[in-house]
């Protein structure tokens, strides 16, 4: 299915999005392929919103997502009956982390030693250069974001952001940036969703399309 030609079709404002959602897309699949991940960062609804795409990246979404067949038979090796429930449950995965659920470390890192760097901390330890960072802001300015964006451009990593109608000074940080076209909070969160809808989808068809 063309998922961005429907995305366009139910949402024809976000036409001046084509190009970058297809560029964010070309990068992810990309970045997948040659074993990198996503970390994805964001607040508020947008910290719920990185959740919500870890979630359709890490289990199927619309598609069935077979294990491999090798990693299936090691399973039933190891134990057969544990391996046989694993091998026909488990979902093949495009490994995502969400920055904003690891409230321990989050809040021992912003008592401890700066709370805008909350993010950039995660990023410094997780990120490597064959991964992306999905810097998620309504505004495009959100401190912690930004700081995550330049700790993410240092180590190598890819940039895609996802804004409002400005892009704000993320646009700037950022590789590619998805600038949906409203500015009040409320507005840009509801285009934010079917964005990142179709990414998911479109990753999804791309890598478990055969399979």
């Amino acid at each position: 299915m063309d998922y961005l030609n429907d995305l366009i079709e139910r949402y024809p404002s976000l036409e001046v999005c084509r190009k970058d959602i297809q560029d964010a897309f070309d990068s992810l699949a990309y970045n997948y392929a040659i074993g990198g991940k996503l970390l994805i960062a964001g607040n508020g609804g947008s910290a719920a919103d990185a959740q919500h795409i870890v979630a359709e990246l890490m289990k199927s979404v619309v598609r069935e997502r077979p294990i491999d067949v090798k990693y299936a038979d090691v399973l039933k090796m190891v134990d057969p009956d544990m391996g046989t429930v694993l091998a026909r449950t488990l979902q093949g995965s495009l490994p995502a982390i969400a920055l904003s659920s690891h409230a321990s470390l989050n809040t021992a890192f912003a008592n401890d030693c700066n709370p805008d760097l909350i993010f950039a901390q995660q990023v410094f330890g997780y990120g490597g250069d064959k991964d992306v960072f999905l810097a998620i802001s309504t505004s495009g300015n959100s401190k912690n974001i930004l700081y995550a964006a330049v700790a993410a451009k240092a180590k190598g990593l890819r940039v895609i952001a996802l804004t409002g109608k400005t892009g704000g000074r993320l646009a700037s940080l950022a590789d590619i940036c998805i600038k949906v076209p409203e500015t009040e909070t409320y507005k840009v969160q509801e285009l934010h969703l079917p964005v990142y809808h179709c990414l998911c989808l479109m990753l999804e068809e791309h890598f478990f399309n055969n399979k």
